[in-house]
């Protein structure tokens, strides 16, 4: 993986997104103004069927090999490394993978969501090439809801948290199915063309949220306390 994007937000405009609200973002980071912004409220009563959208394919997903990954704090959220050779199919081009991290919100009640990011490698020699182009980047987006029952596929990540408490910490954790993580209908989803959602708000993404949501338990909920930089204060509150 990169690491050049993997710290681009904290070293490249972390200071400054400090010292402004999301309205003023435009005058630093010109994408921010943009026409294809997100995330997007999507409204689904108003959707169309696009019959030309096929269901996509996860490459090398369950493959995962021997090789441990990286499970990294860089102090907005904890992040996940993957290896290139896992990649993504159902697209026009080709798009390996590169890192999957968490979104959380600030409350139980809020929604969470899991990113895997890809980038066209088709194309582009690396990440930081096709993060700037508007057809650079692939994201899917998982929705995560609260429920009773435990998932877990998500005690792959959830249960090493306590050892990346701090901003710039990493851990070897064992390699797992990435694939467990998604949902099992791979064929129903919302797709259009957006933005990185933070600074610089490249958009360079073309995105992919699963109609189908995945759930995870109160208690695995509860293990997502990360210490964060000044930077990001709010991360997993």
């Amino acid at each position: 993986m990169s690491e050049s994007f993997s710290n681009f937000l904290i070293n490249s405009c972390g200071k400054i997104l400090c010292l402004m609200g999301q309205s003023e973002w435009p005058q630093y980071f010109p994408d921010c103004g943009g026409t294809s912004q997100s995330p997007v409220d999507v409204a689904t009563t108003q959707t169309k069927y696009d019959p030309s959208l096929i269901p996509l394919t996860p490459l090398g997903y369950s493959q995962h090999g021997n090789r441990p990954f990286t499970l990294y704090n860089n102090g907005h959220t904890a992040m996940i490394e993957l290896p290139e050779w896992m990649g993504l199919g159902g697209l026009p081009w080709l798009f390996s993978a590169v890192q999957m991290h968490l979104h959380w919100g600030n409350a139980e009640v809020h929604l969470k969501t899991l990113h895997v990011v890809h980038y066209n490698s088709e194309l582009y020699p690396n990440m930081s090439a096709a993060m700037t182009q508007r057809d650079g980047l692939a994201v899917l987006g998982i929705l995560i809801v609260t429920g009773e029952e435990t998932n877990p596929a998500f005690n792959n990540i959830l249960n090493y948290l306590s050892r990346i408490r701090h901003a710039d910490q990493k851990v070897l954790i064992p390699a797992f199915d990435v694939q467990s993580l998604l949902p099992k209908d791979l064929g129903r989803y919302y797709r259009y063309n957006g933005s990185l959602t933070t600074p610089p708000c490249y958009q360079s993404v073309i995105w992919t949220l699963f109609h189908e949501r995945v759930q995870i338990s109160k208690a695995q909920v509860g293990l997502r306390h990360l210490q964060c930089t000044e930077v990001y204060p709010a991360c997993f509150n």
